[in-house]
């Protein structure tokens, strides 16, 4: 997978794009449910189907998409092959198809809607659960560094990759593992420190 799969926002005029975040939000969360709820290759086909005609739909450029996802696709075909000898093809089938659905759907939020807007709707949906003890700012900030983390922490495997074929090292596991966690973890710590700085977290 590439950095340049999660928080590629892409202005548009279409309906997705006109949709409230919140709106889409929610739609996210009931597909994904009926996508993972409903059993069976054939479900899962059809899901496939359908979230990639949405994706097209949204304007979402496809050769830059597809590029993104060949980590993923070689991934989904690893998980695909484990599966068939675990549980058979039509296991495998309906596991593959659903995760990759759920990816572009997901992918589908992301195009058409700015990661701030998403934030914001769902600090608003977890307003009511405010008397129960939840800080909706919080959980909204958390799911912020969450999505913002994973195309960063994805950038820092295909530079420590580059470096260690740089090297000449592209076949040791440990030149490529090291550094990425290193600057990994580097990079958690600094988020710490920036967020301790500004207050948040604290009691």
């Amino acid at each position: 997978m590439s950095a340049e799969l999660l928080g590629l926002h892409r202005p548009g005029t279409t309906v997705l794009h006109r949709l409230p975040a919140g709106a889409k939000l929610l739609g996210l969360v009931v597909a994904s449910t009926v996508v993972v709820v409903v059993r069976g290759p054939v479900s899962g086909l059809l899901a496939l189907g359908v979230s990639f005609a949405v994706l097209t739909w949204s304007g979402a450029p496809l050769r830059a998409t597809v590029r993104a996802l060949r980590w993923l696709l070689l991934t989904t075909a690893l998980l695909g092959a484990w599966t068939v000898w675990q549980n058979g093809w039509p296991r495998a089938v309906e596991v593959v198809a659903d995760l990759l659905a759920l990816v572009l759907l997901a992918t589908t939020l992301t195009v058409t809607t700015p990661v701030d807007a998403v934030m914001d709707a769902l600090a608003r949906g977890l307003r009511p659960l405010r008397r129960l003890g939840v800080d909706p700012d919080a959980v909204a900030l958390a799911f912020s560094l969450m999505l913002r983390a994973i195309p960063s922490t994805i950038l820092l495997a295909e530079e420590a990759r580059d470096a260690a074929v740089a090297r000449g090292l592209e076949r040791s596991p440990r030149a490529r593992l090291i550094p990425f966690v290193v600057r990994v973890v580097a990079r958690a710590r600094d988020t710490g420190d920036a967020l301790h700085a500004r207050g948040i977290g604290d009691d």
